[in-house]
């Protein structure tokens, strides 16, 4: 083969390894290192370099390898053969990460196994060139951003899965509202994940998480969103699930007949009256006093609802109109419990 007289990067700029093409040069061949490289002349496992930023000639005068293993006289001008290796050390920015299979995760508020998938992207620079080369690029011709994040992987997701479990056991969120976490966990695990690449030589500049997610149409996961609408919803109207419990039976009790006695019995078998809070029981004691004949003498006429059944749906409806209101920001929380106390305290 003929000998190479100028020697020079020509690999893509993803690339963070490159052997040159040829081993074929001369005491007389110029070494062109670009700025933000650095070059290694290797002969039977010996490096040589780094060769900085420049054009420098592989002369034996300043390259003693040439001499102690090639055997090139001081001075002389002779063909050998040799490896140039480049180590690009910008800063790749562009590095996707994602894990392939789901990270199966128990959601902490309603104890359901569910799926996870998380993706992102990392930035990584060359900091100790030989080490790299040394013990992770090795008898590669190259190594580029996608060997990289091959390489990796498997190290990602495990630690992944274990961060994401650590900050749903310590926060107490749900799955479904990681996301809101995503900065910390990725602050986090630059500084974990930073350890491990420094063994390669490497240093891990950026770590993103710019999604954590389930899918959609997992049992699971429709099981888990239902939950959380039906607890968002309570949080809305301004009660917890007991309470919510306790308005659905006595409206049920105000739209069927029978004495104040049966419906009593209902609510106090959910706690109406004796856990749940005055308001609720006193409004089930006046419906309970003022709708039973016999008590009261107030009677139906025919069956048909009695004026207390009507206010109490009254209340109820009024009180959900209410929460619509504050929902759509018409109302401020202080303002509804001031309307909600006025209700329930009437």
């Amino acid at each position: 083969m003929a000998i190479i007289e100028l020697i020079k990067w020509n690999a893509p700029s993803d690339c963070l390894a490159w052997k040159f093409d040829s081993e074929e040069l001369a005491t007389w061949s110029q070494l062109v290192v670009n700025e933000s490289q650095e070059a290694f002349l290797v002969h039977g496992g010996v490096y040589e370099g780094p060769f900085q930023a420049g054009r420098h000639t592989l002369k034996t005068e300043n390259i003693p390898v040439l001499r102690a293993l090639i055997g090139l006289p001081f001075g002389g001008q002779s063909p050998f053969s040799a490896e140039v290796w480049f180590v690009n050390k910008t800063i790749n920015l562009d590095i996707k990460w994602g894990t392939l299979d789901p990270i199966q995760l128990q959601d902490p508020k309603f104890a359901i196994m569910v799926p996870v998938r998380a993706f992102g992207q990392y930035g990584v620079r060359v900091s100790d060139s030989k080490r790299f080369l040394l013990k992770l690029v090795g008898t590669l011709a190259s190594f580029d951003s996608k060997t990289l994040s091959d390489f990796f992987r498997g190290v990602f997701v495990t630690k992944i899965k274990t961060e994401i479990a650590k900050c749903v056991l310590h926060t107490g969120v749900s799955i479904l509202e990681i996301s809101t976490h995503l900065e910390d966990l990725s602050a986090m695990l630059l500084s974990r994940l930073g350890e491990y690449f420094n063994e390669y030589g490497l240093t891990l500049v950026q770590f993103n998480i710019q999604s954590i997610n389930v899918p959609e149409e997992d049992p699971a996961v429709v099981t888990l969103k239902k939950s959380l609408a039906k607890r968002t919803e309570m949080g809305i109207l301004g009660f917890n699930y007991q309470q919510e419990r306790s308005f659905d039976v006595m409206q049920a009790a105000a739209s069927n007949e029978g004495n104040a006695g049966g419906m009593m019995g209902a609510g106090l078998g959910l706690g109406v009256g004796v856990g749940v809070g005055a308001p609720l029981g006193n409004i089930m004691g006046q419906m309970a006093s003022s709708i039973n004949p016999i008590q009261s003498g107030n009677s139906t006429n025919n069956g048909a609802p009695s004026q207390q059944e009507d206010a109490l749906k009254a209340r109820i409806a009024l009180l959900k109109e209410l929460s619509s209101l504050r929902d759509q920001g018409v109302l401020t929380d202080d303002e509804f419990a001031k309307e909600k106390s006025k209700i329930l305290g009437a």
